[in-house]
C-alpha cells in the first residue's frame, strides 16, 4: 500500500466511461447529446430572458425560477460538453485538474438545486397559507438572502467534499478509469488507496442531515398547503392553488426520487447500465424538463 500511495502523485488524468466502441455509435451519441444540450440551452435561456425582461414577472416565484434556470444551464454545461468532445474525438481522457473542477462544479450545482427547491416550496407555502403576509415574508431582500443562502450552502458543501476527496491518496497502481461519463465524488473515492475515510464519512453525515432537513421542510410545506387547499370551498379555487404547486411538486418528485435512488440503491441491484441510467435521469433530464414543465 505504501508503494501505491507513493505513486499516487503521478496520476495526471482519469479515463471516463465510453458509451460505445464502434465509431458510428460514438458519433450517434455525440449528435444525441448535442441535441439534448441545445434543447436545454434554448429552454432555460428563454426562461432567463423572459423573466429578466418582463417586469410583471419580477415576483418571488419567478425570481427563484430564474435562479433554477441558471442552475440548470450551468449543470448541463458541466457534464455534457466533455462527454460530447470525448465521443467526437474518440477519447476517454480527462485531466486531473479538469476532473477536480468537474467534480466540484457538479456537486456544487446539485446541492444548490436541492436547497433552491426547498426555498421554492416555502414560497408556495407562504403564497397559499400565509397570503396576507406574502409581501412581508418574501420581500425582495428576503428572496435575495434565501437565494444567496442556497448558493452559499452549496458552495461550502461542495468545496469541503471536493477538497477532502482529492486530498486522499489516489493510486497509480489501481485503474484510473471511472465508471461514469463525468467525474463525480463516489467514483473518485473508489480509486483511493487510503483506508481512512473517517473525514469523508463525517462530511457525508453532515450533508445527509442537511438533505434530510430540506426534505422534511418540503414535506411539511406541502402537508400544510394541501390542508389549506382542501378547505377551499370552490373547485376553481382548489384547481388554481394546485396548478400553482404542480410544476414545483413535479420537479421535486423527479429530482428527489432519482438522486435518492442513486445514493441509496442496494449493491445487489447495482449494474453499470442501471447506474448510468439513474445518473442520466438526475443529471441530464432536469435541465431539459424544468423549462418544459414551467
Amino acid at each position: 500500500q505504501k508503494d501505491q500511495m507513493s505513486n499516487s502523485s503521478t496520476i495526471t488524468q482519469f479515463l471516463l466511461l465510453v458509451f460505445a466502441d464502434m465509431r458510428e455509435l460514438q458519433l450517434l451519441h455525440f449528435w444525441l447529446f448535442l441535441g439534448i444540450y441545445l434543447v436545454a440551452l434554448l429552454g432555460n435561456g428563454l426562461i432567463i430572458a423572459v423573466v429578466a425582461c418582463d417586469k410583471h414577472l419580477h415576483t418571488p416565484m419567478y425570481f427563484f425560477l430564474f435562479n433554477l434556470s441558471l442552475l440548470d444551464l450551468a449543470s448541463i454545461s458541466t457534464t455534457l460538453p466533455k462527454a460530447m468532445a470525448n465521443s467526437l474525438w474518440d477519447t476517454r481522457a480527462i485531466s486531473y485538474s479538469g476532473c477536480a473542477a468537474e467534480t466540484f462544479l457538479f456537486s456544487f450545482l446539485l446541492g444548490v438545486e436541492y436547497f433552491l427547491l426547498t426555498v421554492m416550496a416555502y414560497d408556495r407555502y407562504v403564497a397559499i397559507c400565509k397570503c396576507m403576509h406574502y409581501g412581508t415574508l418574501l420581500s425582495s431582500r428576503a428572496c435575495v438572502h434565501m437565494a444567496a443562502a442556497a448558493w452559499g450552502s452549496g458552495f461550502v458543501n461542495a468545496l469541503l467534499h471536493t477538497a477532502n476527496t482529492f486530498s486522499l491518496p489516489l493510486c497509480r497502481g489501481w485503474s484510473n478509469a471511472l465508471d461514469q461519463f463525468f467525474c463525480e465524488l463516489p467514483q473518485i473515492l473508489k480509486l483511493s488507496c487510503s483506508d481512512t475515510y473517517l473525514s469523508e464519512v463525517g462530511l457525508i453525515v453532515v450533508s445527509a442531515c442537511l438533505v434530510f432537513g430540506c426534505f422534511v421542510s418540503i414535506v411539511v410545506s406541502y402537508v400544510q398547503i394541501f390542508r389549506v387547499v382542501l378547505r377551499i370551498p370552490s373547485q376553481q379555487g382548489q384547481h388554481k392553488a394546485f396548478s400553482t404547486c404542480l410544476p414545483h411538486l413535479t420537479l421535486v418528485s423527479l429530482f428527489v426520487s432519482t438522486s435518492f435512488f442513486a445514493s441509496l440503491k442496494p449493491p445487489s441491484i447495482s449494474s453499470p447500465f442501471l447506474d448510468l441510467l439513474v445518473t442520466v435521469l438526475y443529471s441530464v433530464w432536469p435541465p431539459i424538463l424544468n423549462p418544459l414543465i414551467y
